[in-house]
């Protein structure tokens, strides 16, 4: 099993994603990574660790996608970037997976590109495990498409319903509509719609309407939305998660006697700083492609990276995409 990671992606790259590498391998998350981008650079900081040097290799990239970069533009014009690399090695068979905290719209682009559509997808979604109360869902889409149709969401429940099946072996997947209210007539003319041909499909556990507050509860497997709702709704939790538990250590640096709690009451801090924390979940898969590219966020740490990795090599051994192509090219 081998990942190839665009070493050049995240906001403070290269450090998060060698150090990520590093973690990785000490973990045994998969036999080999290919960190792809500037050898001098990407050496300087292997050589402060101690590794297997027959386990992380580099393939060297002259270029980089920023995240102010034009997507469709720096695609054409930056060949020789570290994602397009990871990329090609991914294409040449030379690589299982592949890993990027760059550039959103660069990479879904790119993988588009260079991997292509499963047949009968209509648009490619991301993916991505959510932390709940009980067991992470799969939430999608969560910013591939902000405008969608009918036929889009339909496919998005279909594709989401694989994911779980595969990757959390969820044997028959509950899915529920991201909506404002539980009832079928509530929510604007396309997810009504949805909601309608939902209840219809056969090979979908549909369970109804979900709203916001019941994200985090764990009812359904696979939460369905489009990329707009989807994406938003993920930055609120995140930056909602962060905002308690600064506004937690400001009280707790005015108050003793809080000082005195917070030190008795640290294993459940920790315990739900942990389940809160988006980068155990590593990354969103870009999901309906002939292809394992996993997007991880700009601001990764050298965990989410190694989570992102986690991720990229679990879909890796399910045999996820094999098993959609055979299922959307069976109806």
């Amino acid at each position: 099993m081998r990942i190839a990671l665009d070493a050049f992606g995240s906001d403070n790259a290269p450090s998060p994603e060698v150090e990520g590498a590093i973690l990785a391998i000490k973990e045994d998350i998969c036999e080999q990574i290919v960190l792809v981008g500037n050898k001098t650079r990407i050496k300087e900081l292997l050589d402060k660790y101690y590794y297997n040097k027959n386990r992380i290799l580099i393939e060297h990239a002259s270029e980089v996608i920023n995240m102010n970069d034009n997507p469709a533009s720096s695609i054409k014009k930056k060949k020789d970037s570290s994602l397009i690399k990871a990329l090609q090695l991914y294409k040449e068979g030379k690589a299982d997976g592949v890993v990027s905290a760059g550039n959103t719209g660069a990479v879904m682009t790119a993988s588009l590109l260079t991997y292509g559509r499963i047949k009968k997808i209509l648009r490619p979604a991301l993916a991505i495990p959510f932390p709940t109360l009980s067991n992470p869902e799969i939430i999608l889409d969560v910013g591939a498409n902000v405008d969608c149709t009918p036929d889009h969401l339909i496919q998005f429940a279909l594709l989401g319903s694989l994911y779980s099946k595969y990757f959390f072996n969820t044997p028959k997947p509950k899915v529920a509509l991201l909506n404002i209210g539980e009832e079928s007539i509530k929510g604007n003319e396309l997810v009504r719609k949805v909601y309608s041909e939902l209840t219809k499909h056969n090979d979908i556990h549909f369970i109804g309407n979900i709203e916001g507050k019941d994200l985090l509860k764990g009812i359904a497997d696979v939460v369905v939305c489009d990329g707009f709702v989807g994406n938003v709704m993920l930055k609120t939790v995140e930056g909602v998660a962060l905002a308690i538990f600064d506004m937690m250590k400001e009280q707790i640096r005015k108050d003793w006697v809080a000082k005195i709690g917070a030190l008795l009451s640290f294993p459940v801090y920790k315990y739900l700083k942990k389940k809160l924390d988006h980068t155990e979940y590593g990354g969103a898969l870009l999901i309906g492609l002939n292809g394992i590219t996993v997007i991880s966020h700009g601001r990764a740490n050298s965990v989410a990276i190694k989570n992102a990795l986690k991720v990229a090599v679990k879909i890796a051994k399910s045999g996820f995409v094999s098993h959609t192509q055979a299922y959307f090219e069976g109806i």
